[in-house]
């Protein structure tokens, strides 16, 4: 009886411990005892070497699932059909596109969904809907189909290398070097010289600013003599046009004078009259004489008077 007692001990312990390993098995392979999933499909184009089932799905660099089929498309065997299973509190909206991405150096490949915002519907799958998660090309796939163009645009540079270095060249490159290194001497002594005419020209401007300073001094003092001027002159001409304006007023009242018949023009005049005829036949006198002998007018000897008894 003693015996018997024991191994159903120890068949107790083997079971716990089976079902231990059997919930770390599934702690393991991230499978949750009380966790959904929800069914997506991805459909690419590109080769998907590395990737292969129960391979991780990141949403923004975040494990949130793994893929649970990968088979070829039988509507079109240009693309490829990847079911993946998404926890189902994660969000999957209609903007978000899936890639692959390489882990490390492994080679192996994850799936790796990237975008979308919270303003756009979220894919919901039922029973009988699969949402469809676009696809776009990996880095790695867009390098791969560049190869080949960059393989001839590589092919094309090298040979513009050798034209471009060939031996010809190289010598035309040594002669404008040459020419270079001769122009630069050149450019030095022409460099002094810019320098000597600067300094030149910083000293003509230096005395032209003390001429100019000498000048502005000069015009100060010009707009101050004139403003003396201005103040004697002023009253002068003003002096000048009220006397104008009396003089005028004079003429005025004398015309008005000479109207009402209050000056004898005649008498005034007459003696004027007499005075200016007696002028007149002295000048005619006057030039008869030169008309016939002018150097007796000039240089004739005055007539000595005689005196009383002579």
């Amino acid at each position: 009886m003693y015996s018997k007692v024991n191994y159903t001990i120890v068949g107790f312990f083997v079971l716990l411990f089976g079902i231990g390993l059997l919930v770390f098995g599934f702690w393991l392979a991230k499978y949750g005892l009380h966790e959904t999933y929800y069914t997506y499909k991805i459909e690419m184009k590109d080769s998907i070497a590395g990737l292969s089932e129960d391979s991780n799905v990141k949403l923004h660099g975040v494990d949130v699932g793994r893929v649970s089929q990968i088979r070829i498309n039988p509507d079109n065997i240009g693309y490829i059909d990847i079911f993946v299973k998404i926890k189902e509190n994660i969000p999957i909206k209609e903007d978000m596109v899936a890639s692959t991405q390489m882990l490390g150096v492994t080679g192996l490949l994850s799936i790796e969904i990237h975008g979308g915002s919270n303003e756009a519907k979220t894919l919901v799958p039922t029973d009988d809907y699969i949402p469809l998660i676009p696809a776009k090309p990996s880095l790695l796939s867009k390098l791969t189909s560049n190869i080949p163009e960059m393989s001839q645009k590589l092919m094309h540079l090298l040979s513009q290398s050798d034209k471009l270095f060939s031996d010809h060249n190289i010598d035309t490159l040594g002669h404008i070097f040459n020419n270079v290194e001769k122009a630069s001497s050149k450019a030095e002594e022409v460099e002094k010289k810019v320098i000597v005419i600067l300094d030149e020209f910083r000293t003509s401007l230096t005395n032209i600013n003390a001429k100019f300073t000498e000048a502005t001094i000069d015009f100060k003092q010009m707009q101050k003599d004139f403003s003396n001027i201005k103040k004697v002159s002023i009253p002068t001409i003003n002096k000048l046009m009220q006397t104008s304006k009396n003089f005028n007023r004079v003429i005025l009242k004398v015309e008005k004078s000479l109207d009402r018949g209050d000056y004898n023009l005649k008498k005034i005049l007459e003696p004027m009259l007499v005075d200016i005829q007696i002028l007149s036949n002295q000048l005619n006198h006057l030039t008869k004489e030169l008309e016939q002998s002018p150097s007796d007018v000039f240089f004739k000897s005055r007539k000595v008077r005689k005196g009383p008894g002579e």
